[in-house]
């Protein structure tokens, strides 16, 4: 992160961080809590979290006050990866450094932490103290976005279940689906906590961003890609584009976003976030 968006996003993931913190009460069994938290605290850019913070600020509202839509996002994305990591799955032994929670817990106990992360994204929002229509609002665009036709869907065009992914626009397809929906959410989340009314420029920049992240994600992964002679494994541009023109794609997606929010005045850090996106080494 450059220094702006440093000094932008630490006072607020001090408070995203609190709020991940407390999100298991101490009414949860220790061991099950600790094993829930495990995810939670081993780093990673929360990049859904801080877009969402952003969002409301850009539609004039205070930051705080999306700070439970944060934390729910960052809860529901975690079980994801918790699911993901699982040897039925992607079957990876380490995230982000660390042992991944099957490995270092057990599959049975990664299934429950899954399904325990999941279910409290929804309590949080239920006990957020938001206006009961604002809560509600809520809770819909979450579940839509994590749900069978979003993120899951994504999720199942991945593991084939469609047939392989060999061609670019079933890639793109894929991709707003599995990374970008929640991306998306989290956008459009923070900007109805601020108030908004209007979402399209949130959407379209949502929409955007979502497919920058993970387009840089496959540039930062070529190396493995590359290897991949046969070409098993996950699909990815780079695999289809090649690194230059994956990395211009990349680039061109994070303009999108940046157009798509030129006329929104309160908007400097979702333009940072933008720009991280796709300047960023991990």
């Amino acid at each position: 992160m450059n220094a702006t968006l440093v000094a932008w996003a630490a006072p607020r993931l001090a408070v995203v961080e609190a709020a991940i913190g407390a999100s298991f009460p101490d009414a949860v069994p220790a061991s099950l809590r600790d094993a829930c938290l495990y995810p939670l605290k081993t780093g990673g850019k929360r990049i859904r979290p801080l877009l969402a913070l952003a969002a409301c600020e850009a539609v004039g509202g205070d930051w705080r006050h999306a700070v439970p839509a944060a934390l729910a996002v960052e809860l529901l994305h975690t079980y994801s990866l918790v699911h993901d990591d699982l040897p039925c799955m992607d079957d990876d032994d380490e995230r982000r450094g660390r042992p991944t929670v099957h490995v270092q817990f057990g599959e049975n106990v990664a299934v429950l932490v899954g399904d325990a992360l999941l279910t409290e994204a929804f309590a949080t929002l239920a006990g957020s103290g938001y206006a009961p229509a604002l809560a509600t609002r809520l809770v819909a665009e979450l579940a839509r976005a994590g749900g069978a036709a979003g993120m899951i869907a994504g999720q199942a065009l991945d593991i084939g279940m469609d047939g392989a992914v060999r061609d670019l626009d079933p890639l793109l397809r894929l991709h707003r689906l599995k990374t970008g929906a929640l991306i998306r959410a989290a956008v459009r989340m923070g900007g109805l906590c601020g108030g908004a009314t209007d979402l399209a420029a949130l959407d379209a920049y949502g929409d955007a961003v979502g497919l920058a992240f993970q387009v840089q994600d496959d540039v930062l992964d070529a190396e493995q890609d590359s290897v991949d002679a046969e070409g098993e494994g996950p699909p990815s541009f780079v695999k289809l584009l090649g690194v230059a023109e994956t990395q211009a794609a990349a680039i061109a997606h994070a303009e999108r976003a940046l157009a798509a929010v030129a006329g929104i005045s309160n908007a400097d850090a979702l333009r940072l976030l933008a720009r991280f996106t796709v300047e960023r080494t991990i």
